[in-house]
């Protein structure tokens, strides 16, 4: 374990990109930075020691008031299509990426989040409110519990710095962690450059889908394969995020390409959120007043904005025809997930023909009930032993039962012992999820600087199949006040 940051292993591969590719730049430090939490796991996974983490030299980097030893601070430039339209040049607008730490659990890059100003930031402060950063700081870990690929953090730094949005709020900071921040934007940016775009596939290529070098029998062995490959393996990684993203209840808010990882993990968390009561048009984002990007909506985006990437590769001469044929693994890739996903909570051994009729009774039961969506599935596990308990949580209790029957009888033919099933459901159906109301308690006691709520929440969620005694308030349905709650793209 290293004791200060500059025994570190830093490169800076994304820096060795063309200079177009970013903006060197410092940070814009916060004033008076207090450290409210670090990620002892992931500080750990980076190689660092206690002492390392209670340095000052620790605050000062990840306050922005000092480089990383070894980084080359910078600001990416991308692209990309914003609630469909296509919005010209974006980027690191309130980002800096300090560099990459090479450790024995891979390579993984340092990004500051709300580190000031940037050539990038078009009409924004630069700055980041401690609302948004302790969202962004649990999800990354409610997600790495659930096995959904993530981003993760580090540290969460905070300040009383002003930032101004709907009302006035304090600044943070929250490192991000990352094999690469690289996005479906990235490529947009240079989709009229083709010696760029070139450039940009071999360094994704090479650092992260070196296995699509390779050309299996009957394919062609030049760089249009190679990019032919790279495209499928982005379909597949994208159609199984979001196939996780479906059977988990979670609503990404802001789906735009530019928030699409191009290694297929969830990015930029801002107004996301877990359905507590389930509508299947479910909206998270109340900036999305159209409705663009619902949870119904999310696997059709998706795929929609993996033509928009595919459609770049075409500056590199690649056939349309060509391109489209990786783009139709995305359905099957996504179902076969999705179904097995699914499976696994309804506790079938495996899926069946005909099981979709099964699923989508259990989908329009929870719709037109408004029930609990985390809750439902724990609920059910025990239904075969108390069919009572599991009917008394739905209003209308006929056309649960209706269903329930159904439900009984496909189980039964597995001819599996109950306990097992029961084990196997409680298993992957998460108890503790970061619900709205859960998130705006820990945020209000960061307010006051108190990090135990985001303590508590952590423990819960990085283990969030598991029963705890004592924790029942956060297993328990939302209360009333949780409804009003409201997140938006300032989130």
């Amino acid at each position: 374990m290293k004791d200060t940051l500059d025994q570190l292993e830093v490169v800076n591969s994304y820096a060795g990109l063309p200079a177009p590719f970013y903006t060197r730049l410092k940070t814009q430090p916060l004033t008076d930075p207090t450290l409210l939490h670090v990620n002892e796991p992931i500080a750990t996974m980076l190689g660092l020691s206690a002492k390392a983490v209670n340095s000052s030299q620790f605050l000062q980097v990840f306050s922005g008031q000092a480089p990383l030893p070894g980084g080359d601070t910078l600001a990416a430039v991308y692209s990309g299509h914003q609630f469909g339209i296509w919005a010209g040049q974006l980027g690191d607008g309130r980002a800096h990426l300090l560099g990459e730490i090479v450790t024995a659990h891979g390579h993984w890059e340092l990004q500051l989040k709300g580190s000031g100003r940037t050539p990038y930031s078009r009409m924004g402060d630069g700055r980041a409110v401690l609302r948004s950063s302790v969202r962004e700081y649990l999800a990354g870990e409610a997600m790495a519990g659930l096995g959904i690929p993530t981003t993760r953090a580090l540290a969460l730094v905070g300040s009383k710095d002003p930032v101004y949005r709907e009302t006035v709020e304090t600044a943070a900071i929250v490192t991000r962690v990352s094999p690469s921040f690289v996005r479906f934007g990235s490529f947009e940016h240079w989709s009229r450059r083709p010696d760029m775009l070139k450039a940009l596939l071999d360094y994704v290529v090479q650092r992260h889908y070196p296995e699509c070098l390779q050309p299996a029998a009957g394919e062609p062995d030049d760089e249009q394969g190679v990019a032919l490959r790279f495209l499928g393996a982005v379909v597949e990684r994208t159609a199984r995020l979001i196939a996780d993203w479906q059977t988990a209840g979670f609503c990404h808010g802001v789906m735009n390409t530019d928030n699409m990882s191009i290694i297929g993990l969830t990015l930029d968390y801002g107004p996301y959120g877990f359905m507590d009561a389930f509508k299947v048009n479910h909206v998270c984002n109340h900036s999305d007043t159209e409705g663009r990007y619902a949870w119904n909506a999310q696997p059709s985006v998706a795929h929609w904005n993996l033509y928009r990437l595919a459609s770049t590769l075409l500056q590199l001469g690649i056939d349309e025809e060509a391109l489209r044929q990786p783009l139709r693994r995305y359905e099957p890739v996504f179902l076969e997930a999705y179904r097995g996903n699914l499976s696994r909570k309804l506790g079938l051994v495996r899926y069946e023909e005909g099981d979709d009729v099964l699923m989508d009774g259990w989908w329009q039961l929870l719709h037109t009930q408004e029930a609990d969506f985390s809750l439902s599935f724990r609920r059910l596990a025990a239904a075969v032993q108390d069919n009572d308990a599991f009917l008394q949580h739905f209003p209308e209790r006929e056309a649960a039962r209706a269903w329930l029957d159904v439900y009984l009888q496909r189980v039964g033919r597995d001819g599996r012992d109950d306990g097992e099933r029961v084990a196997q459901m409680n298993g992957v159906n998460p108890l503790y999820v970061l619900r709205n109301h859960l998130a705006e308690n820990a945020i209000r006691a960061a307010v006051k600087g108190d990090a135990s709520e985001i303590d508590t929440l952590l423990s819960l969620l990085r283990d969030p199949c598991t029963e705890r005694p004592g924790f029942e308030q956060y297993a328990a349905e939302p209360p009333e006040w949780a409804g009003l709650l409201e997140v938006s793209c300032s989130s």
